[in-house]
Formats: C-alpha cells, sequence, structure tokens
C-alpha cells in the first residue's frame, strides 16, 4: 500500500486515467462478432468503433481531449467556428463532461483511421501518436484534405494518409467506405489562424468535411457526423441503402446552427430510410442541455402519422449496439 508521502500529481493521474483504465480495450478485442452482423461501440461526442465479422476495426472520429480547463482565458480563439457564426467572442463554458472510456495507448488492432472532419473533437494528436507507435500494420489514415493536411502537421507520415472527396470509395478488408456529401456549414465556417472575412465567398466544403457510409456484411452504417440537416440526405436515402444512421443531436442558442435537433433527426432518419437512428455529440459537453429523451417523445407523436419505418436507440457511452441483433 502506498504511503502519503509516495503521492503526487502524476501518480493520481497514472492511477485514475483514463477513467476505464483498458476495460473497453478489452471488450473490443475480445468480442467475436457473429456472422451476418456488425458491432459498434460508442466512445464519445462523434467518435465510434466498428468491428465486423472478419475482424476487421475502424476507429471514427476518435478524440481523447478535453473542452476548457481554465477561467483565465477571456475569449475564443480568432477564427472559432462559434466566434465566426454568431459575432461572439466571449469563451463559451463547453467543459467536458464525459469519461474517456478508452486507452488509445492500449490499441494494438485496428485496420483504419477515419476522420469526417478538422474540428477538434473529431481528431487527436494523441490517439494519432498512439496508433503510429503501437499498431504493427502500416494502416491508412482517411479523411478529407483538412484533416489529411492537419495528421501530416502532426508528423503522420503522408504516405500513410488518404485523402478523400464525396464519391471516393476505400475498401479496408471487408469494409467498403464511401465518402458523402457534408453538410456541416458549422465547418464550413471556420477560418484558421484569425478572422477572416467570409461574406461573398463560398468556401470548399468537399476540402473541409465529408459524410460516410461504411458498407459491412452485417448492415450499413450511415454517419453523418457534424451536419445539419439537408434536404439532400434525401438524395443519399435514394442512392444509398443504410441501416443504421448516425447525427449530431443537440440544441441551438440565439443566433447558432450548429446541431441537428430531434426534428432534424427524425427527418434525417426519414429521408436516409434507414432502421435505427442514433444520435450521438450531445453526450459531450457542460453547455448542452439537449435531452435524447426528446427524441423519444418526438417520435411517438409522429410515428404513426408519417408511418416511420425507423426506430431511435439511445445509447449510453462507452456501450455497445450489434446490428441487426440489437
Amino acid at each position: 500500500m502506498a504511503k502519503e508521502n509516495e503521492i503526487t500529481k502524476d501518480t493520481w493521474l497514472r492511477a485514475t486515467f483514463p477513467e476505464w483504465g483498458t476495460y473497453l480495450n478489452e471488450q473490443i478485442e475480445d468480442e467475436v462478432v457473429k456472422p451476418n452482423t456488425v458491432a459498434l461501440w460508442w466512445i464519445g461526442c462523434m467518435g465510434f468503433w466498428i468491428k465486423t465479422e472478419h475482424n476487421t476495426n475502424i476507429a471514427v472520429d476518435l478524440w481523447f481531449g478535453n473542452g476548457k480547463r481554465t477561467t483565465r482565458t477571456a475569449n475564443m480563439l480568432p477564427g472559432h467556428q462559434m466566434a465566426n457564426m454568431s459575432g461572439g467572442r466571449l469563451q463559451q463554458p463547453n467543459l467536458r463532461v464525459q469519461p474517456h472510456v478508452l486507452d488509445p495507448f492500449e490499441v494494438r488492432q485496428l485496420d483504419a483511421v477515419v476522420a469526417t472532419h478538422y474540428h477538434a473533437d473529431h481528431m487527436d494528436i494523441h490517439f494519432a501518436a498512439a496508433v503510429l507507435q503501437n499498431v504493427k500494420e502500416p494502416i491508412p489514415f482517411i479523411g478529407p484534405k483538412s484533416s489529411v493536411d492537419l495528421w501530416i502537421k502532426w508528423g503522420v507520415p503522408a504516405e500513410r494518409c488518404i485523402t478523400v472527396k464525396p464519391g471516393d470509395v476505400i475498401k479496408v478488408k471487408d469494409v467498403e467506405i464511401v465518402a458523402l456529401d457534408s453538410f456541416d456549414r458549422t465547418c464550413l465556417v471556420t477560418t484558421d489562424g484569425g478572422y477572416v472575412p467570409l461574406a461573398g465567398t463560398i468556401p470548399n466544403m468537399d476540402e473541409k468535411a465529408v459524410n460516410y457510409l461504411f458498407k459491412t456484411t452485417g448492415g450499413n452504417i450511415y454517419d453523418a457526423a457534424d451536419s445539419h440537416y439537408s434536404i439532400s440526405f434525401a438524395d443519399h436515402g435514394k442512392k444509398h441503402k443504410s441501416d443504421v444512421c448516425f447525427g449530431a443531436f443537440g440544441e441551438n442558442p440565439v443566433g447558432i446552427a450548429d446541431k441537428q435537433t430531434s426534428v432534424d433527426l427524425l427527418r434525417m432518419a426519414e429521408a436516409l430510410q434507414s432502421k435505427v437512428l442514433i444520435p450521438l455529440h450531445y453526450d459531450i459537453w457542460s453547455n448542452f442541455m439537449a435531452d435524447p429523451k426528446e427524441i423519444l417523445a418526438v417520435y411517438d407523436m409522429k410515428k404513426d402519422v408519417l408511418k416511420y419505418k425507423f426506430k431511435p436507440f439511445i445509447w449510453q457511452v462507452g456501450g455497445k449496439f450489434t446490428f441487426p441483433t440489437d
């Protein structure tokens, strides 16, 4: 047993962080996915893990950082999406409220790192470093141009990176990854390195963000990432079969359009013709006031009138969802 005088901040951090230790790492590694199913785990925020019956592992938008850590910083970073969108400058109180449920430095079995866009809560330098150090195979880092630029800036070898744009298809073992149009207008108004006038300009969304369809033998997973609601979801639904769809759920303050509301998500699932709707992202920030029970309530109000053919599923961070079993 340790003595009081042997305890330091460093020993405390090593003893308690990450909060789940290797519990979830071991669950994912030990999971044997049954034929014609696909296993999914929610890692927090918009991050999730895919594992197939052929032991293909894909990590999407995993993030191991945090939000605000001090009250001493008065303003948002110049060019921050919320500052550009609202005209506000004061720091927002977005502290991370979810524990870290996966240890990135204990990941050993992985076949691809995938990013939808380059925002700080969708990409992580710690995870990139852990993969380069501990995954033996030279697995690819897949994302739009802005994500690839950031990985290379961090030190990920350029030859390991695959830049995608809508329409591109990447094969990772038994999984086909289809890049699709993003509708993330929050990412569109993000500027790097300062406040840049955006009036009269049309930034290139295809370089900044993409949505994905992950086609597996157990079912197809549509990841809308941080996309806002768009009528173009209907186009995706007509052209691509999706069984499970993920969307970023949240409340939007005055002057902000950033996340999909309960109504938006129900419209998205309907337009995509999915079988299961799973809201993500609402879990992570202390200033997010969205309650996923609202989705269930609105769903119950509308399901008979609109003849919904999908069902919502409310996940717990760190939890597993198996399609079509669950």
